[in-house]
Order: C-alpha cells, then sequence, then structure tokens
C-alpha cells in the first residue's frame, strides 16, 4: 500500500474513532475493519460523482452493517458530497444533524438506503440490481449502454445470519444478477463475541449454492487484492458476486482489535490516542485530515466524474438517435402524466356486479400496466390468489430481464425490501403482494418503506375471517390495526370497484407514502353511493332522512354493505342511521376539521364501528357512548357464511348492538 493510499484509508478511521467518541456513542468496530475495502471500491472501481449524487446511472452502494455509518460519513465527507463538513462530522448521533446513528435516505447527499435492520441493505441492494436489468433490457441499443452500472452491499456476519439474506441472495442467484456484487466484512465477531458460539457455516458454500461466484480476500488490509476481487466480480457476466474480505473488527486499536467490545461502544479516550500512534497519524488534533488526503480524494472523486460527462454525450446521441426511446425514458422518470388515467371514464368504467375486491384490482392492475410503462411487480408465489399478474407485460427472469411480472417466490420479508430497493433504484414504479395475514412478515420492511418515503405499493388479499375454511392460521385479526398505527403509511380497504379504483389512484399518485390494498376474497356488491370521495379516505355513503342522524354506523370493506343493509331494518324501526364507508383512517385524517365534521358530526354520540378483524383503532370514532362489532379472537375454519354469523356479523346483531347503545 502505498503512503498516500495509507493515509487516506486511516482518514476514514481516524475521523469514525473521533466522531464515535465525541458522541460517546456508536460502533467503531466495522469502520476501522472494513475501511480499506471501501475506500479500495469508492476511489478506484465505483462509477460515481459527488458533485451529481442523483445521477441515473451511477454505480449504487447500500451499508447493510447501518450501524458503521461512519464509514459511510466518513467516505461521503472525504469525497465531497453535499459538502458535508467536519463540523457535520463531529455532530455524529446529535439531534438535527447530517450524520444520524444509521443512514437515512435523503438525510444525507449520498446515501441510497436507511439501512439498521441487518441484512435489510442487501436485500435492497437486490431489488436495486434488479431494477438496473430491467431497464437495462428496456432501454440499451447496440453502442448505446445507457443503463449500465453496479450495485455493491457492504455488511457483515450479522447480515448474512439475518434470514432476509438468505431470501434475497437464493432469488438474485436465481435471476443471475451479474451486476450486484457483495462485499462480506468477515471478522468473525458478533455482540456476545466470537461468532462460533451461534454461525459456524459455511458461507461462501452457502453463497455458491445460491448461484453466486465467491471470491475470498485473505488480507482485508491488501488494497491490490481487493481491487483484484473486485474487477473479477466484475468480469462474470453471468451471475452474482460475492467476496469475502476477512478483517479485524477494530483494526488498529490495539486494546480492542480482533474483540467483540469493538463492536458498539466508543474506544476511549485513551484508545484514540493509542490508535493514531498505531497508524502513525500526524496529528493529535480531533478529525483533523492532511490536505494531501484531501487532494487525494478529490483527484479520484474528478477521475470517477469522468464517467457521468461521457454518459451525457452517450445519452444525448441516445436520445436523438432514438426519440421514441426518450419519450420512453421521460415516462419512466416522469409519472405525471398518468394522472391523464385516472381522469378517464375508462378506469372507473366496471359491471355492476358483485365481485371480490382482489379481482377488481387485477383489472384495475391490468387497466394501469397499459397506461404506465414502468409497473412493475408481483407476488410471493401467490399471484393467481392476488390477482397481480399483468397480462402481455412478460415475466422477469435470468432469460427475460425486460419482463414485467416478479416472481418472488415465497419470501415475503425479502420481497418487500427487493420492492423497496426497485423504488429505491429509480425510474420504476413497483408493487408486491401476499395475503394480508403474512403482511407480519412483510411489516419490518414496510417500516422501511416508510421511514425512507418510498411509495412502495403493497396488495394484501384474503382481508378478514372471509378466508373461511383455512382457518385462524390464515384470518387476519390484528394486522389492519398494525399497520394503521404505523407513521406515513396509507391503508385502504375498499368495498367495491369504485372504492378499489380510488385507492389504487392514490397509491399512484403518493410519492412519498406507501400505500397497502387490503381487499378481499369474497365477493361484494358495488355499492350505490360509493366514488371518487374515497379518495378523502372517509365519506358518507348512504346519507341519512335527517340533518342529524340517530346513529352512525362505520365501516369499511366486505361490511360496508352490511352496515347499508342494517340501516334498512333500522330505518323500519324509526331509527334515522348515516352509513360511512371509511376506506382509509390515515387519508381521512388528513382532510380539513370541516370535512370531518360533516361525515362524523360531533353532535351524534351514538355510533357503531363494524369491521370483521381487531376493533383496535376504532376507538377515537366511536367514542364513549358507542359500540363494536368487531373480532375479539383469532377466527375458526369454516365457511365465510358460517363464521360471520358465528362471530355477529349480521344484520339481526348490526342491528341488536344499535339498539343497546339508544
Amino acid at each position: 500500500m502505498n503512503t498516500i493510499d495509507n493515509m487516506s484509508v486511516n482518514a476514514i478511521r481516524i475521523l469514525s474513532a473521533d466522531a464515535i467518541q465525541k458522541a460517546n456513542s456508536g460502533h467503531p468496530g466495522l469502520p476501522l475493519g472494513a475501511a480499506p475495502m471501501a475506500y479500495e471500491l469508492w476511489a478506484k472501481h465505483m462509477k460515481h460523482n459527488p458533485a451529481d449524487p442523483d445521477w441515473a446511472d451511477r454505480d449504487r452502494f447500500v451499508l447493510s452493517g447501518g450501524h458503521g455509518s461512519m464509514l459511510l460519513y466518513s467516505l461521503l465527507h472525504l469525497f465531497g458530497y453535499g459538502d458535508l463538513k467536519t463540523e457535520d462530522i463531529a455532530q455524529f448521533r446529535q439531534f438535527g444533524s447530517l450524520t444520524p446513528g444509521h443512514p437515512e435516505y435523503k438525510h444525507t447527499a449520498g446515501i441510497e438506503a436507511t439501512t439498521g435492520p441487518l441484512g435489510a441493505g442487501m436485500a435492497m441492494a437486490v431489488g436495486m440490481a434488479a431494477a438496473e436489468a430491467h431497464l437495462a433490457a428496456v432501454f440499451n441499443k447496440e453502442g448505446y449502454p445507457v443503463v449500465d452500472h453496479y450495485t455493491f452491499a457492504l455488511g457483515g456476519d450479522g447480515c448474512m445470519m439475518e434470514g432476509i439474506s438468505s431470501e434475497a441472495f437464493s432469488l438474485a442467484g436465481t435471476l443471475g444478477l451479474s451486476k450486484l456484487i457483495v462485499l462480506y466484512d468477515s471478522n468473525r465477531i458478533s455482540i456476545e463475541g466470537s461468532t462460533d458460539i451461534a454461525f459456524t457455516e459455511n458461507v461462501q458454500k452457502r453463497m455458491e449454492a445460491f448461484g453466486f461466484q465467491t471470491i475470498t480476500v485473505e488480507d482485508g488490509t491488501d488494497l491490490e487484492a481487493i481491487g483484484k476481487a473486485i474487477e473479477t466480480a466484475k468480469a462474470d457476466k453471468s451471475r452474482p458476486s460475492f467476496i469475502t474480505v476477512k478483517t479485524q473488527i477494530g483494526y488498529g486499536c490495539p486494546a480492542k482489535q480482533g474483540k467483540s467490545s469493538a463492536h458498539g461502544e466508543p474506544l476511549g479516550v485513551e484508545n484514540v490516542a493509542a490508535l493514531r500512534k498505531e497508524l502513525g497519524w500526524p496529528s493529535e488534533e480531533p478529525f483533523f485530515v492532511p490536505q494531501e488526503v484531501y487532494d487525494n480524494y478529490k483527484a479520484a472523486a474528478k477521475n470517477n466524474a469522468k464517467a457521468e460527462d461521457a454518459w451525457k454525450t452517450m445519452f444525448a446521441e441516445y436520445c436523438e438517435k432514438f426519440p421514441e426511446m426518450k419519450e420512453l425514458w421521460d415516462k419512466h422518470f416522469d409519472e405525471s402524466y398518468i394522472d391523464e388515467l385516472f381522469e378517464s371514464e375508462a378506469y372507473w368504467a366496471h359491471e355492476d356486479k358483485a365481485e371480490a375486491t382482489r379481482n377488481v384490482s387485477g383489472k384495475l392492475i391490468n387497466k394501469i400496466k397499459d397506461a404506465m410503462p414502468n409497473l412493475v411487480g408481483g407476488a410471493a408465489d401467490l399471484s393467481p390468489s392476488t390477482k397481480t399478474y399483468m397480462n402481455g407485460k412478460g415475466d422477469f427472469s435470468k432469460d427475460s430481464y425486460e419482463g414485467c411480472n416478479l416472481h418472488f417466490g415465497v419470501r415475503e420479508l425479502a420481497m418487500t425490501a427487493i420492492g423497496n430497493g426497485i423504488m429505491l433504484h429509480g425510474g420504476l414504479r413497483a408493487f408486491v403482494s401476499t395475503f394480508f395475514v403474512f403482511s407480519d412478515y412483510v411489516k419490518p420492511m414496510a417500516r422501511l418503506s416508510s421511514i425512507m418515503g418510498v411509495p412502495l405499493t403493497f396488495v394484501l388479499t384474503h382481508d378478514s375471517i372471509g378466508v373461511g375454511e383455512d382457518g385462524p392460521t390464515h384470518e387476519p385479526i390484528e394486522q389492519l390495526a398494525m399497520f394503521r398505527a404505523m407513521p406515513n403509511f396509507t391503508i385502504y380497504r375498499p368495498c367495491d370497484y369504485k372504492e378499489t379504483a380510488a385507492a389504487w389512484q392514490y397509491a399512484i399518485q403518493s410519492e412519498k407514502t406507501p400505500t397497502a390494498l387490503v381487499l378481499s376474497r369474497q365477493n361484494l356488491p358495488q355499492m350505490p353511493g360509493s366514488g371518487k370521495e374515497a379518495l378523502k379516505g372517509g365519506y358518507v355513503i348512504d346519507k341519512s332522512n335527517k340533518d342529524i342522524p340517530d346513529v352512525i354506523l362505520m365501516a369499511s370493506g366486505s361490511e360496508v354493505s352490511l352496515a347499508v343493509e342494517a340501516k334498512k331494518v333500522l330505518l323500519g324501526q324509526g331509527i334515522d342511521v348515516s352509513v360511512v364507508s371509511m376506506p382509509s383512517m390515515d387519508v381521512f385524517e388528513q382532510q380539513s376539521e370541516e370535512y370531518k365534521e360533516s361525515v362524523l358530526p360531533k353532535s351524534v354520540r351514538k355510533r357503531v364501528a363494524i369491521e370483521a378483524l381487531s376493533e383496535f383503532g376504532w376507538g377515537k370514532y366511536v367514542g364513549l357512548d358507542g359500540a363494536y362489532v368487531g373480532m375479539k379472537t383469532f377466527g375458526a375454519s369454516g365457511s365465510a357464511t358460517k363464521l360471520f354469523e358465528h362471530f355477529g356479523f349480521t344484520v339481526e346483531n348490526v342491528v341488536a348492538v344499535v339498539k343497546s347503545i339508544m
């Protein structure tokens, strides 16, 4: 290693150690051990331009071991991303700083994904690589590789222990995503000690079985060996690559190197001083970096930026030679044109017959895909049941990357992370799908969607005890309340075609919020009062006869028609009723106070919420004088008709509950 390279690597280590020590909080082990591979990659093998962090054809880098965030912040600072200053590094983990405890997407220039839950970054990287493969297949012409970049992920032993990495890498190998290169920081240490206590498998053999090229670098400080490994990975055009780099956690700190104590706590003032001495650092001043090191990073950045200049020249020629492709490119990267679809009569047109909202959603997906060429998506091996297959759009596979239908296999957790990665990449609008009860497997990555502000769409079917004979394991009860509780996440549970159409419109037009459509397996009638008002989240679907009704019935999905039928009986008994359809509490809460008052007037305190799921969450609308027709237990196995009767989702029971509070 030459002197300037050595100093450039050590600058990452010193900045990381100093920031963590000043914060008295953080994880120094990964930055100290992984600094050489990060420097070698970013300085000599990765296509990126600090002056344009969002350049479409840049290489992507995901730090899956997000706890090692100071590695990434040091790189971004040294390369000059977003003018990330030394003062920002010194504010590591402080409130409002550009250097939070874990990397946060869009919060700091150059951060491609929010990471922290181990393994999640690896799965999102698979999504980014899949997006690159698809866009390359769609857009590249001979002599014009306008989409041609790599996705790099860096993670450690914890990432490889988490099941999500196995789910995602199994699919990546099947798909032959050769532009995916994983750097495995193999230091054999986790929080509790040596990985031998819980993790003795041969990781390389596992990755080989998944279909990866496997490469090993025995010395994690050998820049030349790391560089050769990266170039070997790039040379394989048939499969993704997995580079094991054997490192020492806490490298350079004599008292901590190779020990679990280096993982998640500051080194200590004396140990930081010892680190400086061990590395031969020229100053004891915190956050000091010699000018020649900054100059080296600046030169590397300038050299890497040449790739964007060449790409811009090529892309201009491409657009001139293939104007139809320029038009298609614009549709992929600017979706404002899609508003025209939702204003058309064809989008809202439907048959007046009872139909499951999952079937309705399937029809709407196929209307949207005809107008939206960048729509991609699929299910966790359930598209025939969730009705998410796009006719005529082909299957995304190793032999056909231009296909738009994604087959995730039975991998709900990885599916959601991959969907996030596709959206993070840009140029595509993705949806993922499974049964609603299995949203328990989806939730951790859906939470990341919300935190990042990524408008991924979730199609979650078989939405209640209406699943029937499959029994309690397949009948969601608490899941709707769970998602309603999550910030920046929109849930729609529509009652018919028009409400489902509104839900899809909301999902596609959403810019920073993921949306889930919770859909029925059983047929539901088309409701006369439904319509585009569903875009407000809640509305009066069946008005009362008086200005102020005696009681308000509130429902979503399959229970809206039940509420309307119960109203007919109650009217016959002299009780005036307003029926409110509440497909989305999340959207309803965004409306003005005046609008909400018009739907749920405060003067009407007799209210009943009807939903074949947990009652939790309805309390803010029901109040102290209201009641519920909901689920207090798990479901059972039997016909949907029998279950609805057994659990009280009948006109007779709704009428009885209303009378009990009058």
